[in-house]
């Protein structure tokens, strides 16, 4: 579990020049001033100061339906049709009349389209159906540091940092709500940025769309940041992560 004693070094540093390439936003020389120096001691973790959607969801509209998802299908005016179904071990889930449809390894809009075809051939004419991904068992993020419930949790399509905070418990009294670090791999780099917590609640900051496979670290405010001990934060929440127990 990670620990609130990381060693001080103040964050600051000139994002590196791959993160305007990378969609990630400008380069902030004014608020970070890490030397090049530490970016190399912190191997291929890169801090940016805006974290870009992965790169394989299409701004999270491409997120494929796993085993074990719960989804809510809505037949728009029809409600003894509407079912939360669980996706099957074989990929399935049972709805009405039309029985089993194959959901897994589709996006959301392509079960709702399957959906459409299945209702519309036989059953309704112009049916709408819209899928919700109520419970995702293959997308999770792991939170650590000073939060009350450091853990694995799953997320869904709309999820923000504010709402997976929430699911951690929200803070420890020691934690600094400034130094919330979320880190994302995206094509063949880690990349991490600090979120304001106290901004976000103030609407001075955007709450950030949070994606499976995000960490998501808290740190102390006795503790301060920099690129070296970031990496160590990562390696310490990926360790805890394969020893916890899942959902």
């Amino acid at each position: 579990m990670f620990v609130a004693s990381l060693c001080a070094i103040v964050l600051a540093g000139c994002v590196d020049n791959q993160a305007g390439r990378l969609g990630v936003g400008p380069s902030d020389r004014k608020s970070n001033n890490v030397r090049q120096s530490e970016f190399a001691a912190a191997g291929d973790l890169q801090v940016v100061k805006f974290l870009p959607p992965p790169e394989d969801t299409g701004n999270g509209t491409r997120e494929l339906v796993a085993e074990n998802d719960l989804l809510e299908v809505d037949v728009f005016g029809v409600d003894e049709l509407d079912r939360t179904s669980r996706v099957d071990a074989s990929g399935r889930i049972s709805l009405p009349l039309i029985g089993q449809v194959q959901a897994k390894g589709k996006t959301l809009p392509e079960l709702e389209s399957e959906i459409e075809r299945r209702y519309g051939s036989n059953y309704l004419q112009n049916p709408e159906v819209t899928v919700f991904l109520k419970e995702s068992s293959g997308q999770r993020v792991t939170v650590d540091g000073q939060v009350r419930r450091p853990g694995i949790y799953p997320v869904t399509s709309t999820e923000t940092l504010v709402r997976v905070i929430a699911k951690a418990g929200g803070f420890q009294e020691i934690a600094d709500e400034s130094k919330v670090y979320v880190f994302r791999q995206y094509r063949t780099k880690k990349l991490v940025a600090n979120y304001s917590m106290k901004q976000i609640r103030q609407g001075k900051a955007q709450d950030p769309r949070i994606f499976g496979g995000d960490v998501i670290v808290s740190f102390s405010s006795s503790s301060k940041v920099a690129a070296k001990n970031l990496r160590e934060a990562l390696g310490l929440a990926s360790g805890a992560a394969r020893f916890a127990s899942p959902l």
